[in-house]
């Protein structure tokens, strides 16, 4: 009698109206088979060029439609730190900034293609700066997190013979101890409004560079960046990733992106029809 009571109750709860048309303009992007994963694994294939670089084929040509007034006037970056200070570029601004910070890197710390860059950065415009600047010039990308110790960056330095590194005022002075230690290491860009000692300071130095770059051409299965693991199980380790791996392996993600946010919104949606039919349970079946 309690089920057939409960029953009888969801029968006569209305559901929120805001609930059902949350979502009512949105285009529905959902494939048939989206839930049979066998399916759209067989279906899918993904064609990888010879030759591919994110800021070239991707970025540069985002530039040329934003130009041409093809593209919505939507930022390519757009950061807002804690203080509410803003930074907004456009894909134009982008290129424009990454390739003075290219020159930088190619032209004044004379890195060639295939040498290594340690990026220790919080999270500033520069740190994704120095991620399009290393794709334009065929540098290989190795982030690190700003809570590494001095013998952290130590070992990252010595393990992938980085010959440049770049991080803030609050990490030069551990890696100016362990420098000496360090042979292959032989340019220090500094992010910060002051001048240090022995190193450059990358805001200055883009002030003075030029803004004509040339993007490298790489293959898709170049090392394009290299991450570090945890070392959970003993040292950490070098990990790397392609052009294609990141630059054509993540399109995927975007590929469905739509279709997961339909789903999304779906969960959504009974989610909330949930949570409004267990409140009026809880009051209209005690009526």
């Amino acid at each position: 009698m309690k089920m057939l009571h409960h029953a009888k109750c969801f029968q006569r709860l209305p559901i929120s109206g805001s609930v059902r048309t949350l979502h009512k303009d949105k285009r529905t992007a959902t494939p048939q088979n989206f839930f049979n994963y066998e399916s759209m694994k067989q279906d899918f294939k993904l064609e990888i060029p010879e030759y591919f670089n994110f800021a070239n084929d991707v970025l540069d040509q985002w530039t040329d439609k934003e130009k041409a007034g093809k593209k919505p006037s939507n930022p390519a970056f757009w950061w807002i730190n804690g203080k509410g200070e803003e930074v907004k570029w456009s894909f134009e601004e982008l290129g424009f900034l990454s390739r003075k910070l290219a020159n930088v890197l190619s032209e004044v710390c004379s890195l060639q293609k295939g040498d290594r860059v340690i990026l220790i950065l919080p999270r500033v415009p520069e740190w994704w700066l120095t991620n399009v600047a290393c794709l334009r010039t065929g540098t290989v990308l190795i982030p690190g997190t700003t809570q590494l110790t001095q013998k952290d960056i130590l070992y990252r330095l010595q393990s992938s013979k980085a010959k440049c590194i770049i991080t803030n005022d609050i990490l030069a002075p551990a890696i100016d101890a362990i420098a000496p230690k360090c042979e292959n290491l032989h340019s220090k860009l500094i992010v910060s409004q002051n001048s240090r000692e022995g190193w450059g300071n990358l805001k200055e130095m883009m002030k003075h560079a030029s803004d004509s770059h040339t993007c490298v051409k790489t293959k898709h299965n170049e090392m394009m960046a290299i991450f570090f693991t945890s070392g959970t199980s003993g040292s950490p380790k070098m990990t790397g990733h392609t052009h294609s791996s990141f630059g054509l392996g993540l399109s995927v993600n975007g590929m469905y992106t739509e279709v997961q946010l339909e789903v999304l919104a779906r969960f959504d949606t009974l989610r909330r029809d949930v949570e409004y039919l267990r409140y009026r349970l809880g009051k209209d079946c005690m009526e």
